[in-house]
């Protein structure tokens, strides 16, 4: 699987290559991750798009996490479902469109300028060169006044701690494919950012390190870029 990386190769911090390596070690699939940065879209070409993940399993190639996924639970049903049914996709779904509607774009508010401090040079330059244009203004003046999207993000979670309160995992009594979504949107803030965006004692916190905990550490080993 071709997973973004960062200067240091260690640091991977894309939320949904996350998502899928998470989906890997829940389904107990042993896999190869090659780190890849933003300038190197012609490593990738093969797949005949410039995103990650990439997932190659024999012959077959899956792009996007979403599909990649379905493909999982599809080839390999015999090992533990990422979805329990049809209502649980399509409740997965629901999760999957409101964090990149409304998780993503709250975290981005908090961790934007912080992420060119994990990059090469090379793919600071793009990156910087890249969303300044996007957002016609610096990543700096982006995510200022820290205090205002701090208290954004909180109202954005108050659906997510009601969910976690009541159930435990999105998934249910276990984690499931939903738990991996929003897991990859704050594993890409605690790779990237310099400052936590959770506080202590949040329900969503204490969901957060359970999933670190997840098959083996897997989050958890990852490198942080803040003091924890």
């Amino acid at each position: 699987m071709y997973d973004l990386a960062g200067k240091d190769p260690a640091v991977r911090f894309s939320p949904y290559c996350w998502r899928i390596k998470m989906a890997l070690a829940h389904k107990g699939l042993a896999v190869e991750t090659i780190p890849w940065r933003f300038t190197e879209k012609h490593v990738i070409a093969f797949s005949g798009q410039e995103r990650v993940p990439v997932l190659v399993d024999g012959e077959r190639l899956v792009t996007d996490s979403w599909d990649i996924a379905l493909y999982l639970d599809e080839t390999y049903p015999e090992r533990p479902a990422l979805f329990d049914g049809a209502q649980a996709r399509a409740a997965g779904f629901f999760v999957k469109r409101w964090c990149e509607t409304q998780l993503h774009p709250a975290l981005v508010r908090l961790i934007l300028a912080d992420i060119v401090q994990v990059l090469t040079p090379e793919d600071a330059v793009y990156f910087r060169q890249s969303r300044e244009a996007a957002l016609g203004k610096s990543l700096e003046d982006y995510c200022e006044p820290r205090a205002d999207h701090a208290k954004a993000l909180d109202a954005c979670l108050v659906p997510l701690r009601s969910s976690l309160k009541a159930t435990g995992f999105l998934g249910g009594a276990t984690p499931g494919f939903a738990d991996y979504i929003v897991f990859g949107a704050f594993q890409w803030a605690r790779c990237s950012s310099r400052e936590p965006v959770l506080q202590p004692g949040d329900p969503v916190a204490e969901w957060l390190g359970e999933m670190l905990d997840l098959h083996d550490g897997l989050g958890a080993k990852a490198p942080c870029a803040h003091a924890s």
